[in-house]
């Protein structure tokens, strides 16, 4: 099964997967995102864009990526990526759904949550980020509007339980303590700085 965690920058999406896939045996996180990194560091100057979704290549390299994992991989493959393009959502979720079981959830939080969980990153208002919340909220009720779980007031534990169970996935135990949840987490937070 492919699980792809959409929503806003700060709604938990990366610390999601990468707690779904602590709890789920042989699961992988696929991040899309390393495409984009790719693609934005081997252009030439001025061929680059502000949003690197914007690149077709971006969206078939991920396409092709996940397709061919999905079809050769025997685990749970776990996609935290915002899209908040209709067309980009079918052109990736919709393509990948006509072949594979996809599983496709928004993790949904307010303006408040999602500012305190960005500052609580080290993001400043004016980051990249910040300046998406309004845009992605827009169109997280009107574009891409599937399947919504709510975060506010959800632990990473929680939501990603939560995301398990509507999956119809049982998971395992979390038998770390508290201190070793969060070492995880902030292990986690610090791979991702960009």
């Amino acid at each position: 099964m492919i699980i792809w965690l959409n929503g806003a920058f700060g709604a938990g999406k990366t610390q999601t997967a990468y707690e779904l896939s602590r709890r789920l045996p042989g699961s992988y996180v696929y991040d899309p995102e390393n495409a984009g990194f790719f693609i934005r560091d081997n252009l030439p100057p001025g061929l680059g864009l502000d949003d690197f979704q914007e690149f077709p290549m971006w969206r078939a390299f991920n396409l092709d990526m996940l397709d061919y994992a999905a079809s050769r991989y025997g685990g749970h493959i776990i996609v935290p990526m915002t899209v908040t393009s209709r067309d980009y959502y079918e052109e990736l979720v919709g393509a990948l759904a006509k072949k594979h079981q996809v599983r496709h959830f928004i993790l949904w939080a307010g303006e408040d949550t999602l500012k305190k969980r960005l500052a609580s990153r080290l993001e400043r208002p004016g980051s990249w980020g910040y300046r998406q919340i309004g845009r992605c909220l827009d169109a997280f009720t009107t574009q891409v509007t599937e399947e919504k779980v709510d975060t506010d007031g959800l632990d990473i534990r929680q939501a990603a339980e939560k995301v398990g169970a509507l999956c119809g996935l049982a998971l395992p135990e979390d038998k770390r303590g508290p201190a070793r949840r969060r070492l995880d987490r902030l292990a986690t937070q610090l791979r991702h700085i960009r």
